[in-house]
């Protein structure tokens, strides 16, 4: 049976009883998860969880891998990269999971690699586009989802080839911010233009009612807006108080039903990039097999963050399938680094050695007056 489990984990110290209550049986497979199911990400946690649990559900009920359970044990890091690292090593020594998965931001995950080299545990999945987690290669992160320079390169060219001249970027300083930003850089150098405005805003107090002016004064036509679904929220809210009809297109860290909800009355017309398929598109296969499974549970759809944790849950399970009958992490960590063209549903992965970027797909989405994302 598949367990999300909040609370911290027992602690050896407690005793021979606590001790063994920490360990899992035999018959699971424990994956542990340190992400921000509290705090200014929740929405879009929730989701890319939500959307792993799906996957993880279906191969419990059809038997496990190989006669044994997948057992998720999520502890929430509040956002804290700090708390991201300590859970990391929680996990690890005391839930004894065999492999990280779906991490969330990149500082985060950042704080989270020590643990990972020091008892030679793979990450799979980890919810950020940082290229510090795709160059140079780390061996024991695999990525599965396109990185946010992509992500904001195409945002521009895009914004370009519509006809857009004066496009500012507002982005939290932070290494997921500067990283986001020079992608958006390569975008600009592309089309032979220049940012309109370059801003930088704090990750933890944000203030927008000084740059928010600047960027209606200067009549910019759009903004890539790159920070927290919080942030961007309280950012558009400024924008517009302030006069400005800028376009606002933010990233694929945003795209979830939550941060649709959050928006409120703002969300219709954002842009917002993504890194999966259309997730109402049936013709993608691996689109389809999130859709039946979470109509079966009766849901009404998947979201694009739901499509991420699908799909990092997906390549997770071959990978275990992969390493045999009785997996370890060195065999666990084997098997992802031979993992090539693996067919996700539509959807191409290749892991080796010198590469572990597994997909490269980026695309533009649009918030309609439903709120639903449309391509």
């Amino acid at each position: 049976m598949l367990k999300i489990i909040f609370a911290a984990p027992r602690r050896a110290a407690a005793g021979a009883l606590a001790l063994a209550l920490a360990f899992p049986a035999a018959a699971q497979i424990v994956i542990g998860q340190s992400a921000a199911f509290t705090g200014p990400v929740a929405a879009g946690v929730q989701e890319t969880t939500a959307g792993a649990k799906l996957y993880f559900d279906a191969v419990n009920a059809a038997g496990g891998i190989n006669g044994k359970t997948i057992e998720l044990v999520s502890l929430d890091d509040k956002f804290d990269p700090k708390l991201a690292g300590e859970n990391a090593r929680k996990l690890i020594v005391e839930s004894r999971a065999m492999a990280l998965f779906l991490s969330r931001g990149t500082p985060h995950t950042q704080a989270m690699l020590p643990a990972l080299v020091e008892f030679k545990v793979p990450l799979v999945g980890p919810s950020t586009g940082a290229m510090a987690l795709h160059k140079p290669v780390h061996p024991y992160v695999f990525n599965v989802r396109a990185t946010y320079q992509r992500e904001t390169e195409r945002a521009v060219k895009h914004l370009s080839l519509i006809g857009m001249d004066r496009i500012a970027v507002w982005h939290v300083d932070d290494a997921f911010g500067a990283d986001a930003a020079a992608g958006a850089a390569i975008g600009f150098s592309d089309v032979k233009k220049q940012p309109l405005l370059l801003e930088k805003f704090d990750r933890n107090k944000p203030d927008f009612s000084v740059i928010a002016p600047r960027l209606a004064k200067a009549e910019a036509q759009a903004v890539v807006f790159i920070g927290t679904a919080a942030a961007v929220v309280e950012g558009t809210k400024a924008i517009r108080a302030a006069g400005s009809r800028a376009q606002i297109v933010t990233l694929s860290n945003n795209a979830s039903g939550g941060f649709v909800k959050q928006m409120e009355k703002n969300a219709h017309g954002v842009i917002v990039t993504q890194v999966f398929p259309y997730e109402r598109s049936l013709a993608a296969p691996i689109v389809k097999e999130a859709v039946d499974l979470a109509v079966a549970k009766g849901q009404e759809g998947v979201s694009p963050a739901m499509m991420e944790g699908f799909a990092s849950a997906k390549v997770l399970v071959a990978a275990l399938r992969k390493a045999g009958p009785n997996p370890t992490r060195e065999k666990l960590l084997a098997a992802l680094n031979s993992l090539q063209k693996l067919d996700i549903g539509g959807m191409e992965v290749n892991f080796s050695p010198a590469d572990h970027t597994g997909l490269v797909f980026a695309d533009l989405s649009i918030i309609g007056p439903d709120g639903k994302f449309r391509r």
